[in-house]
């Protein structure tokens, strides 16, 4: 498994509902400035699906991520299935310094390891500075 993770010092309410909200979702769920999030769809329960549309800004590309929740623990753990049968671990911890993030997710075996993990650190960085600008 691959493993990314950040601390951002927010309440864990706001930060659980950042993550979980296609409100929020459509504003941070992207790798790099050229691209967005244009459409998000998350039903946060076990069996519920989700859906993330990510499309280049320039059009050129578009697809969709998504998978259906084997578990969610109020503030504190999510595990779904991407459609491709991979699974994903997300743990939110309380710290001292704010609520740690932790993603684990089984790679895929298209692109190197390296890559997919800077992708999915540059989402989760993207996640900390959106969630830092919500009010406290």
């Amino acid at each position: 498994m691959i493993t990314t993770n950040v601390i951002i010092n927010r309440p864990i309410e706001k930060v659980w509902d950042a993550f979980s909200n296609p409100l929020h979702i459509i504003h941070w769920n992207f790798a790099s400035p050229e691209w967005h999030c244009p459409a998000a769809k998350n039903d946060l329960q076990p069996g519920g699906l989700f859906s993330y549309t990510m499309a280049a800004k320039d059009g050129s590309m578009s697809f969709e991520f998504g998978g259906v929740y084997d578990r969610v623990e109020l503030h504190k753990t999510i595990t779904y299935t991407l459609g491709d049968g991979r699974k994903v671990q997300i743990t939110f911890l309380l710290t001292e310094h704010g609520v740690e993030i932790e993603q684990k997710f089984d790679p895929e075996s298209i692109n190197p390891i390296e890559m997919q993990q800077a992708g999915w650190q540059s989402i989760l960085n993207n996640f900390k500075e959106y969630t830092l600008r919500l009010e406290p």
